[in-house]
């Protein structure tokens, strides 16, 4: 397949974009849906009692959804027509906030969560056929653009309205506005081009089957690798094969699946058979290194989205809407990159593009890594967001136009699709990754500093539970050694302990993230190397105009 971007005639008829406002506005409801969760982690916790990283499972089930169904989803947008099955999945979205903004526990949380990312798992690759069915041309490429744009604007909101309301009302209205605006979505929708929908495509339930299940076991094995074990199984593991922990060996058996998936698609497709994915969106290298590169920097916004908020509130005790201001300049850089970023495509290449994004990324954590310290609002620490926010925000929007104008237009709900299963599964590996790596090197460190600690002596320790360390308050912390036998001496040198070993485990993992952004350039060094109007010289692999 040729990559090259959809061009119009002079002559070409405008489209109205009140159908763009209605599909815009479908794919903000999601994203400010996962934006809140991070900002609402410690009204969460507070309200079910439960640790951060339980509150972390509440974004792992949405987003294990949406990858697991995403494919399943685009084939019911092709079999049904696209507007007709996004208005039912806008209407299964308001009822999974309903039960999220009136949940009374945890559990109920996360299955409201997961509600709500069956129903997005059907919206994503609709969104992308309704932009193809109502636009094209420059009018498509610019949809495409304000489609990046509208997710990145709703993190935005998420942090400055969840910030707001979650420090004076509460975590729960922020989930409610989302019922309101669902409904806006739903009677907007019938300003979308309806079409009839194609009932020969058939649906690859062995497929969707082999698809769901490689997904789900990636996302729970990451997402309990702490919890059971990264090796050796913990207490806490459901089972363990020959007393190792089940967490890696799901990792593993997800992988083979995948494999497996791809294998049976090709033959499917070989056999004249409807695919659950058309390859043909992934049949050059080209294509597929977006595909890697894009996994890598949506896993690093989810982990940096997730790390952030868990410091400043959890271990800062701070407010919501201290994590709104902390990380306002990264969203808005993250926004307005969105939607600048086209307006250099036709002078620099996506592989220049791609290099220099993943370079800032880099750059950005690594900077981080150094200059952070017990306050985020710090200078220097809002420069490295900018700088993440910068690499960030441009390549998410280059990635995910190299696949669709890659593409012809009766494709555009595979690459909805995978375009879904990509950023969803990166957003739940990332998010997981990041609370295992966190608390994984919490323990570590906290372990080693308590027994290098004269003060806090094996009698006290025998007191405090040793196995389930966390990221806890300084305040909490002090609560709990009032129930033991501590000194004040002893609590003191507790509280240092906590603190630098809370920071101390930021850092690193700053750091490990950084490695795995410079990991990416990789990838990114495969995109293409044209510019729109060139096709590539299989020679030497540069352009030369048509």
């Amino acid at each position: 397949m040729t990559t090259a971007t959809v061009s119009a005639s002079h002559s070409e008829a405008r489209e109205s974009w009140v159908p763009m406002i209605a599909i815009a506005l479908g794919q903000m409801i999601m994203s400010f849906n996962v934006a809140s969760l991070p900002v609402a982690l410690s009204g969460m916790v507070k309200s079910f009692n439960v640790p951060p990283t339980t509150v972390a499972t509440g974004i792992v089930a949405y987003s294990m959804l949406v990858a697991g169904f995403v494919m399943l989803g685009a084939k019911l947008v092709q079999r049904f027509g696209a507007a007709r099955v996004f208005r039912l999945a806008v209407v299964v979205f308001c009822a999974g906030q309903v039960l999220m903004t009136f949940s009374p526990t945890a559990t109920l949380m996360i299955m409201a969560q997961a509600v709500i990312g069956a129903a997005a798992s059907v919206i994503v690759p609709a969104l992308v056929a309704l932009i193809a069915e109502n636009y094209s041309g420059r009018q498509q490429a610019t949809a495409v653009g304000a489609l990046g744009s509208a997710r990145a604007l709703a993190g935005v909101l998420a942090f400055v309205v969840g910030g707001i309301l979650g420090t004076f009302i509460g975590w729960r209205p922020a989930f409610g506005i989302l019922i309101a605006v669902s409904a806006i979505v739903f009677l907007l929708s019938f300003r979308l081009k309806s079409t009839e929908g194609r009932p020969e495509v058939n649906i690859d339930m062995v497929g969707v089957l082999l698809a769901a299940a490689a997904i789900v076991l990636i996302s729970f094995g990451f997402n309990n690798l702490n919890r059971w074990g990264l090796g050796v199984a913990t207490g806490n593991a459901p089972f363990n094969l020959l007393g190792l922990s089940p967490a890696p060996i799901f990792i593993v058996v997800g992988i083979v699946l995948g494999q497996a998936f791809l294998m049976w698609t090709r033959r499917r497709q070989e056999a004249g058979k409807t695919p659950l994915l058309a390859l043909d969106v992934i049949d050059s290298s080209k294509e597929r290194a977006a595909v890697y590169a894009l996994f890598v920097v949506v896993a690093l916004e989810a982990a940096l989205n997730f790390t952030v908020p868990l410091y400043i509130q959890i271990v800062q005790g701070q407010s919501p809407i201290a994590t709104a201001v902390a990380m306002m300049p990264f969203n808005l850089t993250v926004f307005f990159t969105a939607m600048l970023v086209v307006r250099v495509y036709s002078t620099l290449t996506p592989q220049r593009i791609g290099i220099f994004g993943f370079i800032l990324c880099t750059l950005g954590l690594l900077w981080l890594a150094f200059v952070v310290r017990n306050d985020w609002s710090a200078v220097p620490v809002l420069f490295g967001l900018v700088t993440f926010g910068i690499g960030q925000g441009a390549l998410v929007t280059l990635l995910f136009n190299v696949l669709v104008t890659a593409s012809p237009k009766e494709l555009a709900g595979d690459v909805g699709s995978l375009r879904g299963t990509t950023q969803n599964l990166a957003a739940a590996v990332g998010t997981a990754v990041a609370g295992a790596l966190a608390v994984g090197l919490l323990t570590t460190i906290m372990l080693g500093n308590i027994a290098a600690a004269p003060k806090l002596t094996p009698e006290l320790q025998a007191q405090v539970d040793l196995d389930s360390i966390n990221f806890i308050s300084n305040d909490r912390l002090q609560t709990v050694l009032a129930g033991t036998t501590a000194s004040p001496a002893q609590v003191t040198e507790a509280v240092r302990v906590n603190t630098e070993s809370r920071l101390f485990a930021l850092k690193i993992a700053l750091l490990i993230l950084a490695g795995l952004s410079m990991l990416a350039i990789i990838p990114a060094s495969r995109l293409p190397n044209y510019l729109p109007g060139e096709i590539p010289d299989p020679s030497d692999g540069s352009g030369r105009k048509t």
